[in-house]
């Protein structure tokens, strides 16, 4: 199905905002399914090609490759898959970047806990739902009418 790159534009920055709002997902090695986890992700305006995550030297996330995230905005507005590739994020400035008290909060060690890892997801393919229909196509779907068409037209597959 070919989507219209205007619509694609529109919901990639929705979700962006959305994430932004509640930066929680669903994440999991894609080797490593058993493991997934829910991790907040940290997020740059600047970079919206990686998003960044703290974890533990001793997590399965650490083995890093190709992984997988689902999210759904805290309104249920908007939902998410999108995959991409954690790597160990080594920059010193980008962890004095993102760290915060939430996250001193899982790693009382601070900065320099010994267990700490930082891990970059640099972000691949994705597909987005809008789930917010409007109040036209809402009412049309509480009539039991098709509205299949216009669902179509709030979903897009694109590159993050």
């Amino acid at each position: 199905m070919k989507y219209d790159q205007g619509n694609a534009d529109e919901l990639k920055t929705k979700f962006w905002k959305s994430l932004a709002d509640s930066p929680f997902v669903f994440l999991e090695r894609k080797d490593a399914r058993d493991d997934a986890v829910v991790m907040t992700a940290q997020l740059d305006k600047d970079a919206n090609s990686a998003i960044w995550f703290f974890t533990t030297k001793d997590h399965s996330l650490a083995q890093m490759g190709p992984a997988v995230a689902t999210f759904s905005g805290k309104d249920h507005g908007i939902f998410a898959r999108f995959e991409g590739v954690l790597s160990r994020e080594t920059s010193q400035e980008r962890l004095d970047k993102q760290w915060s008290n939430a996250v001193e909060a899982w790693f009382p060690g601070g900065k320099s806990d010994p267990n700490l890892l930082m891990l970059r997801m640099d972000l691949g393919s994705a597909e987005i739902w809008n789930s917010d229909l409007g109040i036209i196509t809402t009412a049309k779907m509480l009539m039991g009418q098709d509205v299949r068409e216009e669902a179509r037209d709030e979903h897009v597959e694109t590159a993050l």
